[in-house]
This record gives C-alpha cells, structure tokens and sequence, in this order.
C-alpha cells in the first residue's frame, strides 16, 4: 500500500505541476503557451504518468476515479482514503511549490467558469463522465491494460480541455482544482470542481455496465 500511495502521491503532484504550472506561465508570458499548448500539457503528463506508475496504483491522479473505481467494484471502498489523502498531499504540494516559484500569479492555475455556475457545473459533468466511461474500457480491476491505455485517456483529457477549457476550464479532477483554490484563496466557486466531477464519474459506471454488461462492474453478470 505504501508504494501504491506514494506512486498517487507523485502521479497527482506531477500532474498539478505540469498542468496549472502551463496556465500560470503561459498567462506570465503573454500567452506564449497558448490554450492548445496547456490542453496538451494535462493530456501528456496524465500520459506520462499512467505508463509510470498505472502497473503500482493504477495513476487514478483524481478522487472522482477513485471513488468510481470502488463504485464499480474494481477497489475496494477501505482503500478509498488513503488513495484521496495521497493525491490530496500530491496536489497541494504541487501549488504550494508552484506558489514559491510564481509568487506574484494571484490564481496559480485554479479552475474558474467563465459563464453561468451551472453551465460550467453540467459542462463538467458530461466532461468527466466521457473521461470515466473510457478509462473503465481501457481498464482492468483498478489498473490500465494495455500499451494504449494511457494513449486513450491522455487524448480524452488533451481534446475536452482543448474544446471546453474556455468555457469551465475543463477540470475533471476535484483534486486538480482543489489544490491551487487552497493555495491561492480562489474559493468562490470550488464547489463546482468538487461535486461536478464526482458526479459524472459515478454517472458513468453505469454506462459501462450497459456497453459491456456481461459481469461489468459487477461481482456477477447483469443486463444493463
């Protein structure tokens, strides 16, 4: 358990870095990144991540997947804690390290919508409900099978930010948005990266069991 935490812990933390670490240079540097560049950025470190760590922990970086994870299932609930107070620990050492090196940028990356609440809270969960159903497609129990695992989820992160990140920033990831809220004071709507992605994680299970409904997410075969 310990290597698994750990491998959550440095799998979140990376992705924190890298991810909101883009948002906060490209604003810094008057958009030398450009949104197409911090879309590619969280695709390719989840990526990176998954073929990292995805055999140890299974790279969930997220508690919406972990707690979908155990809703179908592939984890069991006791494990649950200990893997959202790793990506927890993961994500905040991120912002807080990202706060030392950019101590001037008032939001260090946190999600915010740019329209009405509840057009950014439904966006996001249709967002990570796309993002759950295919990560239980390309997985087996709670880890990823496959060399194209990391292929499929990394590509599904890269295009939702690319098109939806304008509108909700596209978080996907309590955890993701969570971290640089905290760290930079930016909890107006925090709620909204909280509750969304939970929800459209769980939304999906279901999902799954209707593609695939011989023994999917399920101890025993049931019909969608």
């Amino acid at each position: 358990m310990f290597k698994r935490l750990a491998a959550e812990a440095f799998g979140t933390f990376s992705l924190v870095f890298a991810g909101t670490g883009a948002i906060i240079i490209n604003d810094m540097s008057g958009g030398a990144i450009t949104h197409a560049g911090v879309a590619l950025t969280f695709g390719l470190v989840v990526l990176a991540m998954i073929y990292a760590v995805g055999d140890v922990s299974g790279a969930h970086l997220n508690p919406a997947v972990t707690l979908a994870f155990c809703a179908a299932r592939r984890l069991p609930w006791n494990d649950a804690p200990a893997y959202l107070g790793s990506q927890l620990a993961g994500g905040l050492a991120a912002s807080g390290f990202l706060r030392l090196l950019f101590p001037t940028h008032a939001g260090l990356g946190a999600t915010l919508p740019a329209g009405a609440a509840m057009q950014s809270f439904f966006l996001e969960v249709a967002l990570t409900a796309i993002l759950m159903f295919v990560i239980l497609r390309v997985s087996t129990g709670a880890k990823e099978k496959g060399i194209t695992a990391g292929i499929a989820v990394g590509a599904v992160i890269a295009f939702e930010a690319m098109f939806a990140g304008p509108i909700s920033g596209a978080s996907m990831n309590p955890v993701r948005s969570f971290a640089p809220a905290v760290v930079s004071g930016q909890l107006e709507h925090l709620w909204i990266y909280l509750a969304a992605p939970v929800l459209g994680a769980m939304l999906a299970v279901p999902a799954c069991v209707c593609v695939e409904p011989a023994g999917c997410c399920s101890p025993s075969p049931r019909p969608c």
